[in-house]
């Protein structure tokens, strides 16, 4: 299984600065590359250093319309300037899906004629509530690999008799051998991802995780890393709110248990970092090694914390929470079985 590592990360020079751990990657029309039709020339240039980068790395880029972020936010997005788009950067895309229409399955339908009337191969894609015949339609016309999308919201106890549903009726043949590669938009359940034969996902999880605090650990067991059942997230960032709380932080949790996450942290080459504080004035100027611990006061006389960062690791620096995010995706991928299986 292809698992494709979405989310905007939101600083375009943090995008490159993390190519060096991207395997495959997917990336929003709507969130991202919008902006490359302003007239923001250094944002144009930056963002396909960014895509020529990645291509150069062999990172598989996979493009999503961002038609639900459009949709939530009131926008649209113009079919011809996404065609433009993809036509323009043809040269590192690997895969792109159709723009959707969101409620209106004729009218996604609509648009996967226009762009393939337009010279271009885009995936369709079903989605969750809609009726069968589209799924019947899509797959009629013989397409080798399609996608299951709207799923983000929905329970995971509700996706399971949708896709039980689709991959035991549809998708699969009587022995359970899938008919056609399948992607799972948002699919961040490594249940739902271990249970049928998905030929490629994508994940928010691994950034939203790491700005939450937190990074993921596999199992362990018997000496061995296990990833074919649901990973520890462990809050590691020394700002959490839950940092005092037993058995939700790491400093809060076993001996034992504490030993095995370090093992772990320090393997894939972190640390867990060191922090001290001080108080200041508000007029105080921070030192390259040091941030701001708390909002700033509204009481101006009020002093303001701040951290000072004696060792940069994962409690106290985002970006390594990212990084180790993302290794754990890539070590999670290299254990799934090789597609096709039951």
């Amino acid at each position: 299984m292809n698992i494709h590592l979405a989310g905007n990360v939101g600083i375009i020079s943090r995008e490159i600065r993390f190519n060096k751990f991207f395997t495959r990657r997917l990336l929003s029309f709507y969130e991202v590359f919008q902006k490359l039709f302003a007239s923001d020339l250094s944002f144009r240039y930056i963002t396909t250093k960014n895509m020529k980068e990645q291509a150069t790395r062999k990172v598989e880029l996979f493009l999503d319309s961002g038609a639900y972020s459009a949709w939530s936010q009131g926008k649209e997005i113009n079919i011809q300037d996404y065609i433009q788009f993809i036509k323009d950067h043809q040269d590192v895309i690997d895969v792109y899906a159709n723009l959707d229409v969101i409620g209106d399955p004729q009218g996604t339908w609509n648009n996967q004629m226009i762009m393939e009337k337009a010279g271009l191969s885009p995936l369709p894609v079903y989605h969750f509530g809609e009726d069968i015949k589209w799924l019947k339609r899509i797959l009629g016309r013989g397409y080798p690999y399609i996608g299951l999308g709207g799923m983000v919201p929905i329970s995971t106890t509700d996706l399971t008799k949708w896709l039980d549903d689709l991959f035991g009726n549809y998708l699969t043949d009587p022995d359970g051998m899938p008919l056609v590669k399948v992607h799972g938009f948002g699919l961040t359940s490594l249940r739902l991802m271990l249970r049928y034969p998905w030929w490629s996902v994508d994940s928010t999880s691994w950034v939203l995780t790491g700005r939450m605090g937190s990074i993921f650990i596999p199992r362990f067991r018997n000496g061995n890393w296990i990833y074919d059942e649901d990973s520890w997230k462990i809050i590691v960032s020394n700002r959490s709110p839950q940092s005092k709380e037993a058995g939700k932080h790491i400093t809060t949790m076993t001996k034992l248990e504490k030993e095995i996450l370090l093992k772990y942290i320090h393997e894939k080459g972190y640390a867990l970092g060191v922090s001290e504080y001080k108080w200041v004035d508000q007029s105080y100027e921070l030192a390259e090694n040091e941030r701001w611990a708390d909002k700033k006061p509204t009481d101006k006389k009020a002093q303001r914390e701040v951290e000072i960062i004696v060792e940069a690791g994962v409690s106290n620096k985002y970006q390594l929470r990212d990084e180790m995010n993302i290794l754990y995706f890539i070590d999670l991928e290299k254990s799934m079985p090789a597609w096709p299986w039951a």
